[in-house]
Order: structure tokens, then C-alpha cells, then sequence
């Protein structure tokens, strides 16, 4: 991803690409910065709330330590290494990775719940749309729905050793896994979870509105949120780490079809890149063997006792 960054700076020439770095502010920088810590503390509340309403022992600087630290996960191949949140979780509570896997499960569903709706009102709202951008908004609901009604996943589940015939183990531990997800079917639950995962995104597509604006490209706030949002999502679609290389490649090309040159979209996509994906693995990075040590003390002191 770098290499491509700086490959396609170099092609529209250095001169151009630092005159629009110039352009943005050691202020504006951290208010960049600002506005993707706002999506993670949000975000961060709304697993404790999550864990708490799972039954799970755990304390609120518990919480913000397993999510903020899992970040340091995130760019592994479909974020599967950020599970070491469960395996945090089973260490200090001692819960199996099966009573602690719907937590996992619909949070992820509230994020794609949340960013599907962003991008359906989004799109909404822009004068020009995005190709592939409506069957994106309904993959993303589709997927929230899927992954947060019980009785779909069991049947999945059933289906699945059907298919095998094996891992009988497993495919029962998945269909326990869905039945505890109905404690999280409650209307309002639901609602309030969905509402702080859209304030959360909406934060850092208005960051990324901000940064348009501030390098003289400005195309609208629901275009840019659109744009945001969707190379996010097609970049998770790619099941390439973090959906690096894929959302910064729809980023620069959608931003391309709004008039937008090379000099101000690669710098652009790069420091959103950073400031939002990069930033939140630079806090995971430092929390992550904070959190490891911790697990691993009171793991200790769960089997003294």
C-alpha cells in the first residue's frame, strides 16, 4: 500500500503532492486525529454496554483495554486476529470462547448495520452515485441481519454439518453461540447500539469531508462520507488485512470520478488512512501487551482462587 502511494505521488510529482500536505495544519491534523478517537471511544462504550448486558464480569477500563487493544489485530487477513479479545475476556472471567463469541458477533453487526445505513443516506443525498454502492448499502444490512437472529445462524450452523459430517463439536458450539445472541434482540438495545455505531462512522466521514475542504477539493459532505464509507466497506469486502490496498485504491479512483487530481487525492487518502485505520492500530500497538499482561495476572489469580 505504501509503495503504491508513493508510487502514484511520484507520477503526479513531489512539488504538487507536499504544496497539498502544506496546506494542512499541525491543529487540523489533530483534529483529524480527534474525531476517529470520538468513533473509537463510542464504539469502545457500546462493547462494554454489549459485554455487560452478556453478563460478563468486566469493569469499563476492562472494556476500553480488550477493544482499544485489539486493534492492534486489525490488519490480519479478515480482522480474525482482533478475536483475541475472547481470548482476553476467557483469561480474566474465565467464559469459553463460545459464551463470549456473540459479543464478537454483534458488534461487528451494529458496525456494518450503522455503515450500510450511513452509506444508503449518504448516496441519498449526493448529486452523483457511486457504481456499486446501493448492492454494497444492502450486502452490509443484509449482513447485520444475518448475524444477529439466532434461529438464521443455527440453521446455518445445522446446515453445515449437514454438508460435512464432521466437527460435531463445533457446529454445536455455534449453535449455542447463536441462541445467547437473543439477548441482544431487545428493540431499544438494538436502536441504541445501531445510533452510536452511526455517530461513531459519520465522525470520521465528516473527518474525511474536513480534509477535502481543507486541501481546496471540496465535493460536498455527503459525496465525501459516501466515498469514505464505501471504500471502507469494499476494502473489508476484499478480506485483505484491514482492507488495505483496497479501500485506497477505491478511494483515489472514486475521488478520480469527482474531478479530483492525483496530487490532492493520493495525499488525501493517505492521511486518512492514517489518521483513522493506522491511528487505531497505533493505540492498539501500545495497549495490546498492557492488556496481555493483565489477562495473564488475573488469570492466574482466577485459578488460585
Amino acid at each position: 500500500m505504501a509503495i503504491g502511494l508513493i508510487g502514484a505521488a511520484a507520477a503526479t510529482g513531489w512539488d504538487e503532492t507536499k504544496a497539498q500536505l502544506a496546506k494542512l495544519s499541525l491543529g487540523q491534523f489533530g483534529l483529524l486525529l480527534a474525531l476517529s478517537l470520538f468513533n473509537y471511544g463510542f464504539r469502545g462504550l457500546r462493547w462494554h454496554l454489549f459485554a455487560r448486558k452478556l453478563g460478563l464480569p468486566v469493569t469499563l477500563g476492562a472494556s476500553f483495554r480488550h477493544y482499544l487493544g485489539g486493534f492492534a489485530m486489525t490488519v490480519t487477513p479478515g480482522r480474525v486476529g482482533e478475536l483475541v479479545r475472547m481470548r482476553w475476556l476467557r483469561r480474566e472471567t474465565g467464559w469459553s470462547f463460545e459464551r463470549t463469541a456473540p459479543l464478537v458477533l454483534v458488534d461487528r453487526a451494529m458496525d456494518l448495520a450503522a455503515m450500510g445505513l450511513i452509506l444508503g443516506v449518504a448516496l441519498a443525498f449526493s448529486t452523483t452515485g457511486i457504481a456499486g454502492g446501493v448492492p454494497v448499502t444492502i450486502l452490509a444490512l443484509i449482513g447485520a441481519f444475518v448475524a444477529t437472529r439466532p434461529v438464521i445462524l443455527e440453521r446455518i450452523a445445522k446446515l453445515g454439518h449437514r454438508a460435512t459430517g464432521r466437527l460435531p463439536r463445533l457446529f454445536a458450539r455455534v449453535r449455542r453461540a447463536a441462541r445467547s445472541l437473543k439477548i441482544f434482540s431487545a428493540p431499544g438495545l438494538m436502536g441504541g447500539a445501531v445510533f452510536v455505531g452511526l455517530v461513531g462512522w459519520a465522525a470520521e466521514g465528516y473527518a474525511f469531508h474536513l480534509l477535502l475542504v481543507w486541501m481546496g477539493a471540496d465535493i460536498g459532505l455527503a459525496k465525501a462520507v459516501a466515498i469514505f464509507v464505501f471504500a471502507t466497506l469494499a476494502g473489508g469486502l476484499t478480506g485483505a488485512p484491514g482492507g488495505v490496498g483496497g479501500a485506497e485504491a477505491a478511494m483515489i479512483a472514486l475521488l478520480a470520478l469527482e474531478g479530483v487530481g492525483l496530487e490532492t487525492s493520493v495525499p488525501a487518502t493517505a492521511i486518512i488512512r492514517v489518521t483513522t485505520l493506522w491511528f487505531a492500530i497505533g493505540i492498539g500497538l501500545i495497549l495490546f501487551p498492557v492488556a496481555e499482561k493483565i489477562s495473564k495476572r488475573q488469570e492466574h489469580a482466577l485459578e488460585n482462587n
